[in-house]
C-alpha cells in the first residue's frame, strides 16, 4: 500500500511540474537542460517500475517534441529508494533468520531423537540409516590419511571396499561432499574444536539450511513480497517428512545435492524475470552456472532431474515465451556444467548419454533448421510446432542411440526392462527388476501423502493456484501462437499472471514434476518443497487475484485494491491457523526424548571389530554391508547402490542364502566370490511383509522357479528347505560346509569353512 501511495503522489507532482512550466513558456533552454540533467541523476536509484516510466515518457517526448520534459522531484525518489532497500533488508534478515532456525532445528531434533550426544562413536555410525553409513566411512578414511592428496589417491584406487574388485570410489560413489569436507576441516583447524562427526552432519543440515533460504528467496522474487518465503518454509517445515530425508539418512547424496538444486531453480526463476537489471541478470546467470555444476558433481541422478527441467524450459522456447538470447544461455550453462563434470567424474560415460545432453542436441539442431518457426498464422505455427517436437526428440533419440552403441553404458538397458515392467507392458521373473520395483521410493505414493499435504492446507490451495496459473498460460500460449507479442512490461492493473516467464516455468515444473511423484514415491522429495513454494508464491500474490477477478469482471469493488487486500489478509489467516496448530506439534518434537537403540547391531559390530581378521570378507544385505564397512572398515561383496547393475547382480547372488537352495550351492557361491562370513538377518528370514509379493524369499523363489501357481493361489516348492531355516538346525551337510560363530536375536554370523569337514 505504501508502494502505491509514492506511485500515485509521483504521478500528482509530475502533473504540477507539467502545468507550471507550460505557464512558464519564456525559461531558458540554457536552465531547462540543466534541470534535465539533475533529473536523470536524481532518478538513478529508484525502483525498476520508475525506471520503465521515465522510458515511456522519454519516448513520448520524442514523438510530440513540443511536450516540455517532466521533473522529478529528489525527495521522492530518494524515500522511494529507502522504502525498497528496507524491504530488502528485513527480508534477506528473515530469509536467513528462517534457513538458520531450520538448522538449529533439525540439530536439537536429531539429537533429541539418537541420544547423538552421549553415544559413544560406534553407536553414533549406526544412526546412520538404509545404508547411508557407507559414505561417512570415505569421510573418516579422508580424515586418517596423512595427508588429502595421499587419501584421494587411495580412494581413486580402492581395492578394499568391494571384494575381488579395484574400483575409483571417488566417481563410483560420487564422494565430493566427503572430499570437500574432509579438506575444509583440515584446513580451519577444526579438529581442535569439533569432533569429525559434528563437523559432517553440521556441513549437512547447513545445506539444508540453504536449501530453505533459496525456497524462501525464489517465493520473494515471483510474489514481491518475503511474507510468501516465511509462508513457504513454515510449509516446508510442517510436511517435512514428504520434503527431506534428512532425519535419518543424513550422509544420502541427495541431502547434499538437493540444496543447490533449489539455489539453481531459484536463481533461474530471476533469470527468466522481464523486470530484472542487467546486474542482477548476471549474477543469476553466475549462480546458475555454479549451482547447476556442483549439482551435476554431488549426485548420479542429478542429470535426470535437470533433463525434466530442461523439458520445462524446451516447452517456454517452443512456444515462444521466453526471449531466444536466455534460452541461449540456459544452453551454454547446460552445456558447460556437463562437460566440467563429466571432467570431474573422470569421463564418466553416463553423461555422455544423458537424456539432458540429448534434449540440448536435439534443440540446438532443430533451432538452427526452423529459423522461422515462430512466424506466421496460428494454424501454419501449431504444424511447425508438432514438426519441431518431433525433430528435437527424434535427434535426440538417435544422439542417444549412436552414443550408447560407441560407447556401451550398461545401466541402460535394465533401466528400459524396469520401465516396461512398472507400467505394465511386460513381466518378468528377473530378481533385479522386481527388487526395484519392490523399494519403497519406487512405488506408487499412498493415500497418506495427499492426506498429509490436505491436512496441513497445502493441498487445497496449491489446486487453486495451480488452475488460476495454468489457465492464464494456456492464455498466453494461444495469443502468442497466433502472433501476439508477448507484454513485457507487466503491470498489476493487466490481470494476467501467465505472461510472466518465471510463473510459466514453474506451472510447467510442478506438473511435470508432480506428473513423476503419482508414479514414484521417492520423487516427493523433489515435487513437495516446491509445491509449498509455489503455493506461498501464488496466495501471497497481487496479479494472481487480480487475474481472477479480471476473469470475473468485478465492478463492485476495485479490483486492485481488493487483490492487493486479499493478497495480505489470505496468507495472514494462514499462518495464523498454522501458527496455532502446528507450532505446539513442532515444539513437542523437540521436548519429547525418543530412544533409537539398536542393541544386536551395536553386539554385531563390536565382534566383528575385536573378532574378525582385518582381511575378512563379508557378505550380506547391502544396507548392513554399508554398517559393517563403516564401523569395521572390512571388504564387502555389495553396496546399497541401485544404480549399479553390476552390485545388483552380486545383490542377488547374496541373498541366495534366503532360497530354496542346497548347502552346497550357497557354499559355491560364496566360495566364488572369496567370501569368509555371512551374515543372516532374521528380520530377513521370517519376513512379514503387507506388500504381496515383495519380500526377499518370495522374489528369490519367482526367480529361482520355485513358485508352483494352483488355482489362483502361489505357493513355494523345492527339494530343499529355505537355506537360513536349515542352517540354524546344525545338521549336516549345512555343518561341513559352515560354521556358526556369532550370534544374537537378529543377526547369525557363519564362517565359511575353507576345509570341508564332512559330519554327520
Amino acid at each position: 500500500m505504501t508502494e502505491l501511495r509514492c506511485r500515485k503522489s509521483e504521478i500528482l507532482e509530475g502533473d504540477k511540474d507539467e502545468e507550471e512550466e507550460r505557464q512558464n513558456d519564456a525559461e531558458p533552454q540554457a536552465k531547462r537542460d540543466e534541470d534535465e540533467d539533475e533529473q536523470r541523476t536524481d532518478s538513478g536509484g529508484a525502483e525498476d517500475n520508475l525506471q520503465q516510466r521515465e522510458e515511456g515518457e522519454v519516448s513520448d517526448q520524442h514523438e510530440e517534441p513540443n511536450q516540455p520534459p517532466v521533473r522529478r522531484p529528489k525527495s521522492l525518489t530518494t524515500s522511494v529508494f529507502l522504502q525498497r532497500l528496507v524491504r530488502v533488508f528485513f527480508g534477506c534478515l528473515a530469509a536467513v533468520a528462517c534457513g538458520m532456525l531450520y538448522a538449529v532445528y533439525l540439530s536439537t531434533y536429531h539429537d533429541r531423537k539418537f541420544w547423538f550426544s552421549t553415544r559413544q562413536e560406534l553407536e553414533r555410525e549406526i544412526t546412520f540409516q538404509g545404508g547411508s553409513g557407507l559414505y561417512y566411512y570415505y569421510y573418516k578414511h579422508m580424515l586418517a590419511a596423512p595427508s588429502f592428496e595421499r587419501g584421494f589417491y587411495e580412494l581413486t584406487i580402492d581395492n578394499r571396499t568391494i571384494s575381488g574388485q579395484t574400483i575409483n570410489a571417488v566417481e563410483r560413489l560420487f564422494l565430493y561432499p566427503e572430499l570437500i569436507t574432509s579438506l575444509i576441516y583440515r584446513l580451519t583447524g577444526s579438529q581442535d574444536y569439533v569432533e569429525p562427526i559434528y563437523f559432517y552432519i553440521g556441513a549437512v543440515f547447513g545445506l539444508q539450511a540453504v536449501y530453505v533460504t533459496a525456497l524462501f528467496v525464489c517465493s520473494w522474487v515471483m510474489s514481491g513480497t518475503w511474507v510468501a518465503g516465511m509462508l513457504a518454509v513454515a510449509w516446508y517445515v510442517i510436511n517435512r517428512a514428504d520434503t527431506t530425508k534428512v532425519d535419518h539418512s543424513i550422509p544420502l547424496r541427495d541431502n547434499w545435492a538437493l540444496p543447490y538444486f533449489s539455489c539453481q531453480v531459484a536463481a533461474l526463476t530471476g533469470f527468466l524475470s522481464n523486470n530484472i537489471s542487467s546486474a542482477a541478470e548476471m549474477f543469476c546467470y553466475l549462480t546458475m552456472s555454479a549451482t547447476t555444476f556442483t549439482f551435476l558433481l554431488l549426485w548420479e541422478h542429478s542429470h535426470y532431474v535437470l533433463f525434466v527441467q530442461g523439458l520445462c524450459l524446451f516447452l517456454l522456447d517452443s512456444f515462444d515465451l521466453v526471449p531466444p538470447r536466455k534460452m541461449a544461455d540456459i544452453h551454454k550453462v547446460y552445456l558447460s556444467s556437463l562437460f566440467l563434470a563429466y571432467l570431474f567424474q573422470f569421463q564418466n560415460a553416463a553423461l555422455l548419454s544423458s537424456p539432458l545432453l540429448s534434449l540440448l542436441i536435439g534443440s540446438v539442431l532443430a533451432r538452427y533448421f526452423q529459423q522461422k518457426m515462430k512466424v506466421g498464422p496460428l494454424v501454419a505455427r501449431v504444424m511447425k510446432l508438432c514438426l519441431h517436437f518431433h525433430l528435437v526428440f527424434t535427434t535426440g533419440i538417435t544422439f542417444s542411440y549412436l552414443v550408447k552403441k560407441l560407447i556401451p553404458v550398461s545401466e541402460s538397458d535394465f533401466i528400459l526392462k524396469f520401465l516396461e515392467v512398472k507400467f505394465g507392458l511386460n513381466t518378468t521373473t528377473d530378481f533385479v527388476t522386481n527388487f526395484l520395483l519392490c523399494q519403497d521410493s519406487l512405488q506408487t505414493p499412498s493415500q497418506d501423502l495427499f492426506l498429509r499435504l490436505t491436512q496441513a492446507s497445502v493441498l487445497p490451495f496449491y489446486f487453486l493456484v495451480l488452475a488460476v496459473c495454468l489457465l492464464s498460460t494456456l492464455q498466453t500460449i494461444y495469443r502468442r501462437l497466433s502472433g501476439q507479442p508477448l507484454n513485457t512490461q507487466h503491470k498489476l492493473e493487466d490481470g494476467c499472471i501467465g505472461e510472466q516467464p518465471q510463473v510459466i516455468y514453474h506451472v510447467f515444473h510442478t506438473l511435470l514434476f508432480g506428473g513423476l511423484a503419482l508414479l514414484f514415491d521417492g520423487m516427493k522429495y523433489l515435487w513437495t518443497p516446491y509445491v509449498c513454494m509455489f503455493t506461498a508464491f501464488g496466495v501471497c500474490s497481487p496479479d494472481l487475484w487480480m487475474t481472477v477477478f479480471k476473469w470475473l469482471k468485478l465492478r463492485s469493488i476495485h479490483p486492485v485494491v481488493l487483490s492487493l487486500i486479499l493478497s495480505t489478509a489470505v496468507p495472514t489467516i494462514i499462518g495464523f491457523s498454522l501458527w496455532r496448530e502446528y507450532c505446539p506439534r513442532v515444539l513437542a518434537d523437540l521436548s519429547d526424548l525418543q530412544e533409537f537403540y539398536d542393541p544386536d547391531t551395536v553386539e554385531l559390530m563390536s565382534w566383528i571389530r575385536s573378532q574378525a581378521p582385518v582381511a575378512a570378507v563379508f557378505a550380506g544385505s547391502p544396507q548392513l554391508l554399508g554398517a559393517v564397512k563403516l564401523c569395521s572398515g572390512s571388504a564387502v561383496t555389495s553396496l546399497p547402490l541401485y544404480s549399479d547393475i553390476h552390485l545388483l547382480k552380486k545383490t542377488e547372488d547374496m541373498y541366495q542364502v534366503y532360497a530354496m537352495r542346497s548347502a552346497e550351492d550357497i557354499y559355491k557361491l560364496l566360495t566364488s566370490q572369496k567370501i569368509n562370513y555371512v551374515i543372516i538377518e532374521e528380520s530377513i528370514c521370517n519376513e512379514l511383509s503387507l506388500t504381496e509379493g515383495c519380500r526377499i524369499k518370495d522374489l528369490l523363489d519367482i526367480s529361482n522357479g520355485h513358485v508352483v501357481y494352483d488355482k489362483g493361489e502361489i505357493y513355494s516348492f523345492s527339494k530343499y528347505g529355505r537355506f537360513c531355516h536349515e542352517i540354524k538346525m546344525n545338521y549336516s551337510p549345512y555343518t561341513n560346509y559352515f560354521t556358526r560363530v556369532f550370534w544374537n536375536r537378529s543377526y547369525h554370523v557363519y564362517k565359511v569353512n575353507s576345509v570341508i569337514s564332512f559330519q554327520y
